[in-house]
């Protein structure tokens, strides 16, 4: 159990790390600039690990892969794309509102209808909630008084 919170919190502290490079950015001309330079970092860091961890049939297995590679590599790019314009435009206590969507689209959507992942009561209860905390801060955005 301890593995799984330990890489939820790698995960945790770089999305963290990444949302405030995201919100600290100065306005562009083109709103794609920052994001394509933390790419570049990101691909360098991603270049040195590949490097550390060969294996010498890397080539096999991105071409037995290439598919869901593409898919993958798409979902990055929406990923970013979107927490770019959110941050950017609303701030980054709008985290919120993109951590619950995940968890409906990835959890559920894709963990659970998708590779048919264990799903229980207290799963069903978490999505129930999920939706529900979505309506609480929609609500709370259009009633900042409140």
């Amino acid at each position: 159990m301890l593995k799984p919170l330990l890489f939820a919190s790698i995960a945790a502290l770089g999305n963290a790390l990444f949302v405030y490079g995201q919100r600290g950015a100065g306005p562009s001309a083109n709103p794609f600039l920052f994001i394509f330079g933390a790419v570049i970092v990101c691909t360098g860091l991603f270049a040195i690990a590949v490097l550390v961890f060969r294996t010498g049939d890397e080539i096999a297995y991105l071409a037995s892969q290439w598919k869901i590679v593409l898919i993958s590599g798409v979902g990055f790019f929406l990923t970013f794309v979107g927490f770019f314009l959110l941050y950017n435009n609303f701030g980054a206590a709008q985290y919120t509102l993109y951590a619950v969507i995940s968890i409906l689209t990835t959890s559920f959507g894709v963990g659970v209808l998708i590779y048919k992942e264990h799903f229980n009561l207290y799963h069903a209860a978490a999505v129930v909630l999920a939706i529900a905390a979505i309506a609480l801060f929609t609500y709370g955005n259009s009633h900042p008084g409140a």
